[in-house]
């Protein structure tokens, strides 16, 4: 490769991917007080999307702890809920298809 091409390369903004903790990480973030409760979460998902939780996964995503929840609405739509684990501050909701 050409010294102009690679240094042009070099310019490129990194792509950072999110990455997937692990149950271990997320244990010692809660105890730490460094995220906030799963469970607060759910709650708060649940109150806004009445149904069943289903699933959970907290991601480090940029340097910021992004809790994806998913829910099962009384009317059988599965939501999206993205939180922020450190503030609680909801972020993003989908519906999933």
């Amino acid at each position: 490769m050409s010294a102009l091409l690679l240094s042009s390369l070099a310019l490129l903004p990194a792509v950072a991917a999110a990455r997937d903790l692990s149950q271990d990480e997320v244990l010692l973030l809660t105890e730490q007080g460094r995220i906030l409760p799963l469970p607060q979460l759910i709650e708060d998902a649940l109150m806004r999307f009445p149904g069943h939780f289903l699933e959970a996964e907290l991601e480090l995503d940029d340097g910021r702890f992004i809790y994806e929840l998913e829910v099962v609405t009384r009317d059988r739509r599965i939501m999206e809920l993205e939180y922020d684990a450190v503030s609680g501050e909801l972020l993003d909701v989908e519906e999933d298809d």
